[in-house]
């Protein structure tokens, strides 16, 4: 390729430094389709003829179907997944293959094929999440009553229904699809044209290839074209929110495996066991998922500091983009899999969940709130009788809901009978019904709006 310039070949490490054949191979598809609208853009030009034109596109069928059934021989002279095909061209149809450069560069090239990869990872995503959306809302409609306790800090708080918990995740879900959504839309524009930065002479129409491709439009500024990474950027601070979000899933299912809290039962199809200890059952998907996104994280981190600082317009190293993005798109869809198994199979264990529950005082709220509604006590006042009443409870081994009333007037003359209404924990969770509130009533219109979103009735 270089040798109307070079009059020597590359020195032995720079032939490897340099070829990307190794991973942007991944491209093949995005590569024959944006050179397939190339060349019948350039033909409705008549910047080819219709002739050359028929050939290179039946050319370029005729390498897909090799690569879909052969994979990719690599050759490192090649460099990169543009030169394999380009070369195969050749040997198809001749010196018409080519023409198929004609008003373009590889600039542009590798920018097109790199956002329609994205946009192709992007669907995949949303379509695994969706899933996860859907395994979600399902258990949690089995669970709209089933209570347990709310946590702070890892502390028993006040107690939530299961329903409501898995439910916070559906919405975490939600948000990383619209971040998603966001970075597609965003993204999709059309570099093709921009050629090496400048654009070309050649008559060409870039709206048509822009459309052949299913872009909304061609991008505007060529300089900008070929030398932006933004969408890979947005695909990976997207891949990185969600995968904070499973890795938060997964470390609960890990500590609710446990013994000490006994709320779940992995499946043996996400668990393993031990080499030596023969009882043991191991939550390594759950684990695996929560190293993840620390590695996705990485990857994001790595193609921020490659980009950080370059000059316009492309430099050589733009070709250090693809690895870290094609690497969390691999972790990612294991991750939301993996999740989606493990959500859809889990056996939750609510007898502990609700025992776990009545035992850490996690209606001390209702009760100040009760002192609050019914005897006009000031929040501030109520906290400090509540605290005492715990206490009391703490030191004789008992609920709140099974001091006796004597013991709670002691405290303070205002409280009365009415108060073991509030005190149990089903009549805590039923209690409160404010918008997204755990109450079932709430919780099931939660997952009756989830159910229409989803369209899944």
């Amino acid at each position: 390729m270089w040798g109307g310039r070079f009059a020597e070949g590359p020195a032995s490490v720079m032939r490897e430094i340099n070829a990307s054949i190794p991973f942007d191979k991944r491209l093949w598809r995005q590569d024959i389709a944006g050179s397939k609208a190339h060349v019948a853009m350039l033909a409705q030009q008549g910047i080819v003829s219709a002739d050359d034109a028929a050939a290179i596109s039946a050319g370029l069928d005729q390498i897909a179907a090799e690569f879909a059934a052969d994979g990719i021989t690599e050759n490192l002279d090649l460099e990169d997944i543009h030169m394999h095909v380009e070369a195969r061209l050749a040997e198809i149809v001749g010196p018409a293959a080519g023409r198929l450069h004609t008003a373009r560069s590889r600039n542009d090239q590798v920018a097109t094929d790199f956002r329609l990869w994205v946009r192709d990872a992007i669907d995949m995503v949303d379509a695994g999440l969706k899933a996860l959306q859907i395994a979600l809302v399902t258990r949690a409609g089995e669970h709209t009553a089933s209570v347990m306790p709310g946590f702070t800090h890892l502390q028993s708080a006040q107690p939530v229904t299961l329903g409501h918990h898995l439910m916070a995740y559906y919405e975490m879900i939600r948000r990383d699809r619209s971040r998603f959504a966001d970075a597609r839309a965003r993204m999709n524009q059309c570099p093709l044209g921009s050629a090496a930065l400048a654009g070309t002479g050649f008559p060409i129409d870039r709206h048509a290839t822009a459309a052949a491709l299913d872009f909304a439009k061609p991008t505007d500024n060529s300089l900008d074209s070929v030398s932006d990474r933004d969408f890979a950027l947005d695909y990976l601070m997207a891949a990185t929110q969600c995968s904070l979000h499973l890795s938060r899933l997964a470390e609960e299912f890990i500590i609710w495996a446990s013994q000490p809290f006994g709320f779940v039962s992995l499946p043996d199809a996400y668990s393993t066991g031990s080499s030596i200890m023969p009882q043991k059952r191991n939550p390594d998907a759950a684990e695996l998922v929560r190293g993840h996104a620390g590695r996705i994280a990485g990857c994001m981190t790595a193609l921020v500091i490659t980009m950080k600082g370059l000059p316009l317009a492309y430099s050589k190293d733009m070709q250090d983009d693809k690895p870290p993005v094609f690497e969390a798109h691999d972790l990612l869809g294991l991750s939301i899999a993996a999740m989606t198994g493990m959500v859809g199979t889990v056996t939750f264990r609510t007898d502990r969940m609700r025992a776990l529950a009545e035992s850490g005082f996690a209606t001390a709220t209702d009760l100040a709130d009760w002192l609050v509604r019914e005897a006009d006590v000031p929040f501030r006042e109520a906290h400090h009788i509540t605290g005492r009443v715990v206490k009391i409870a703490e030191t004789e081994g008992k609920p709140l809901a099974d001091l006796p009333l004597p013991t709670l007037q002691a405290i303070d003359a205002r409280i009365d009978a009415r108060v073991f209404d509030v005190l149990t924990i089903d009549a805590s969770v039923a209690s409160r019904k404010s918008h997204g509130g755990t109450s079932p009533d709430r919780v099931g219109e939660q997952i009756k709006a989830a159910r229409a979103e989803l369209n899944i009735g």
